[in-house]
């Protein structure tokens, strides 16, 4: 699509900026996002706030709702310490997957620094989450807000009726489960946040009855010769082996009541709310840089911005991406904002531009010139892990300089496995893809097996990848407030996958 000739008056002229300002600029956003991106976004709610109120969200997961407790606190007292302290900077913007999506501007920012992360929050992010298929089926944007809302307010009510003591005891052992917490291969069929929280009561006295037909059988004599089938069958009612730990404590444990395990589905649900943002870390902000990069260079393009803004928007944008060299101080992994702005710009040059290697990595897209169509394709139906596997080009790898390092268990020495040729690009491939994919990352732990008309002691399974245990301090921690919430012996059996 055509742009404008650069005759525009720009919007602004230096660093300060008002509210007539902001929206000025926002609508000329607006109209490069849905001109000429084509993006497909939530009403935005562009709300500015200050430092403080920026550590206050930190504090309570990014949240513009949220229950009380005292981690909440305590995060927000390390934050600002170290914001004062000048060790910790904050972040431009906090964006809110809702409908309508909220975004949370620093009163700080300079103009220019307003328009990048408008661009970047209000229509990047908005995109993903509005179109990603993850986002679709495990969120729900329309009912967040309201179901924070409730469960606020439900948290508070437990607070004045049973204490607030007791209500931090059921919620530190909530929190420490909440990793563990999540559906991952499958969907349970649900009704939205809003109408969940609507049919709290009918569920909670579905609930009792359920829990009861356990008592229904206690005098039944069983021969030994059916201890397997009973076992089986048990398993089988009880919907075993189960992955969502909270989940399971929620239908299942013998000690709980109808308020706790309310309190244990409003942190599993929040949980769950959150899951898909750590699947798709590299796409969300890959997409984010991709769109503000392309509205900053259109609106500049067309006179709308100075140079002098333009220079100060490629200077943080640099900044964002900038990947720090292997073995440099700063260095841990790939910072995601800058392989999936590189992989997205990547994108747009193979379908633009390709060379015979492009052509032959990726021939469904070399050459077809509808980058928009690619990306707004990838954004929607990829995660992390399937959108590198997919789209890793060796141009990528080799602007990086990747390689992949082998640690066998026992060596004293690292192996490089892979380089820059034809088997180690796939080889790299595959394992950056690896190392994106929650599910292989996460522990991997089940509850296995539990006999509550026996001693009740509940048994979880531990699948140990590629040899890793799990920590023994974190471990016997996390069983602690898992007993304390099961009520009875919790054993926990380590398997050594092959």
């Amino acid at each position: 699509m055509a742009r404008t000739a650069r005759t525009a008056t720009p919007l602004f002229d230096g660093a300060e900026w008002d509210f007539d300002t902001l929206r000025r600029t926002y609508d000329a956003i607006a109209k490069v996002a849905a001109e000429e991106l084509e993006l497909d976004t939530y009403p935005n709610q562009v709300e500015i706030i200050s430092s403080e109120q920026m550590l206050d969200a930190y504090s309570s997961i990014g949240m513009p709702l949220m229950y009380h407790h005292w981690s909440f606190g305590k995060r927000f007292m390390h934050d600002e310490k170290l914001y004062r302290k000048g060790a910790q900077g904050l972040a431009y913007e906090i964006v809110i997957n809702s409908n309508p999506c909220i975004s949370y501007c620093m009163e700080d920012n300079t103009m220019a620094l307003q328009a990048l992360v408008i661009a970047h929050a209000a229509f990047g992010h908005n995109h993903f989450f509005k179109n990603n298929h993850l986002f679709r089926q495990w969120t729900d944007a329309d009912g967040i807000l309201d179901y924070l809302d409730y469960a606020r307010g439900y948290i508070a009510q437990c607070e004045e009726r049973y204490g607030a003591r007791e209500v931090e005891h059921l919620l530190d052992a909530a929190h420490a489960l909440m990793p563990t917490s999540v559906f991952r291969h499958r969907r349970l069929p649900s009704a939205s946040l809003r109408e969940e929280a609507e049919r709290r009561r009918e569920r909670l006295e579905e609930e009792e009855r359920a829990a009861n037909y356990l008592w229904a059988s206690f005098d039944r004599a069983t021969r030994p010769s059916e201890a397997d089938e009973e076992m089986r069958e048990r398993k089988r009612r009880m919907g075993l082996p189960e992955e969502n730990l909270l989940y399971f404590l929620e239908r299942h444990s013998p000690i709980l009541k109808s308020w706790q395990r309310e309190v244990l589905r409003i942190v599993r649900n929040i949980s769950q709310y959150f899951y898909p943002q750590r699947q798709t870390k590299v796409m969300n902000e890959g997409c984010a840089c991709f769109v503000h990069y392309y509205i900053t260079h259109a609106l500049h393009d067309a006179g709308q911005l100075t140079d002098g803004a333009m220079l100060e928007i490629l200077h943080n944008h640099t900044n964002v991406v900038a990947q720090p060299g292997y073995g440099t101080p700063g260095h841990a992994t790939f910072n995601p904002y800058a392989i999936g702005f590189a992989m997205m710009q990547d994108i747009r040059r193979i379908c633009e531009a390709p060379n015979e290697e492009d052509r032959e990595w990726f021939p469904d897209i070399a050459g077809a010139r509808d980058w928009r169509g690619v990306l707004k394709d990838a954004w929607a139906n990829y995660r992390d892990e399937s959108f590198v596997q997919q789209f890793l080009s060796p141009k990528v790898m080799r602007d990086y300089r990747m390689f992949a390092l082998t640690d066998d268990e026992g060596d004293p020495f690292f192996t490089v496995d892979a380089i820059h040729d034809e088997r180690g690009y796939r080889e790299l491939r595959a394992a950056l893809a690896r190392s994106l994919d929650v599910s292989v990352n996460d522990p991997d732990i089940q509850v296995s097996d539990v006999d509550l008309l026996g001693d009740r002691r509940l048994r979880l399974r531990h699948v140990q990848r590629d040899g890793v245990p799990l920590d023994p301090a974190t471990r016997d921690a996390t069983l602690a407030y898992l007993g304390q919430l099961w009520g009875y012996e919790v054993a926990l059996d380590e398997i050594r996958s092959e």
